[in-house]
């Protein structure tokens, strides 16, 4: 499995794409694009990995996916489970920055929304208290089929988005590997491999595996590419579903939860936990049903 290359369906008369998803789960493999991408998730859970950084995610909530900055929308392993009772709901909005750039908006008057866009490579989180207008704008976009009002909405989304200030960064960079075929298949595999197993006991002889590598090798190549070890890694991710079962509530115990994402021991567990969040796992979830009960009142 490599980072795949997809192709956005575009008729020959359109520049702005929107697209509603109502799927099982979301497509759960590393992969890019040309065409930058406006998500919002408006049913669903689960982690947004964008090169080597990881964010969770949930029911409504928007993100802006750079071009050619490889994503996944990744599931809880619930997501996968027979019978099926979740399923995702999502829409999505598709253009060429380098088309809309160059032509849309090549004016003098319009070069905050090129900067935008060129900012907007790393990819965005739209921060809570905007996610509304943004989420209008984006239906509106999509339930009108007249051409013109499309586009004029279209350059009106992007600069209420250029107008949000700070917007949470999903990545630092994009990272030289993924312009190579050989190693954009080798770290998708990597990633892919750990987002699907991670409750298994994983270990750095398994995973070195996968790439084809010596131990040794796969530490310097991963830390390389990642900034981060194997194990750090590893750990954020179990530590993301963690979070993500306890934001549910159906769990019986938090040792269960630490089993079943793939700690072995519950102190390991408490200590990588509180490493991670700064926050014990029984003070989380404290944290947790306080703010269900003050959003209730």
């Amino acid at each position: 499995m490599k980072v795949l290359q997809f192709t956005i369906p575009i008729k020959h008369d359109t520049t702005i794409v929107s697209r509603t998803d109502m799927l099982p789960y979301f497509y759960p493999y590393l992969h890019k694009h040309k065409e930058m991408q406006i998500t919002w998730v408006k049913k669903g859970h689960g982690t947004l990995v964008t090169g080597g950084n990881m964010h969770l995610f949930q029911t409504n909530e928007i993100f802006i996916i750079g071009a050619d900055q490889p994503h996944v929308f990744k599931n809880t392993s619930s997501y996968f489970a027979t019978p099926k009772s979740k399923a995702i709901l999502s829409l999505d909005i598709f253009f060429d920055p380098t088309i809309i750039s160059n032509s849309l908006l090549n004016i003098p008057e319009l070069k905050n929304l090129r900067a935008f866009i060129q900012k907007a490579q790393y990819g965005f989180k739209v921060p809570e208290h905007t996610v509304k207008k943004v989420s209008a704008k984006m239906n509106l976009i999509k339930h009108l089929d007249n051409g013109l009002e499309r586009t004029l909405q279209f350059i009106e989304l992007l600069n209420l988005l250029a107008s949000i200030p700070a917007m949470e960064s999903l990545s630092d960079s994009i990272s030289s590997v993924y312009n190579n075929e050989n190693e954009s298949i080798r770290i998708s595999q990597i990633y892919n491999y750990i987002l699907h197993n991670y409750e298994k006991n994983l270990t750095l002889e398994n995973i070195a595996q996968q790439a084809y590598m010596t131990p040794q090798a796969f530490c310097r190549y991963f830390k390389k590419h990642t900034r981060q070890t194997f194990v750090s890694f590893l750990n954020e991710v179990r530590i993301n579903e963690a979070r993500k079962i306890f934001a549910q509530g159906n769990f019986e115990s938090i040792s269960s939860v630490a089993y079943n994402c793939g700690f072995n021991s519950i102190t390991n567990f408490n200590r990588v936990f509180k490493t991670i969040t700064l926050q014990a796992p029984s003070h989380y979830i404290e944290s947790l049903n306080k703010n269900i009960l003050e959003n209730a009142v």
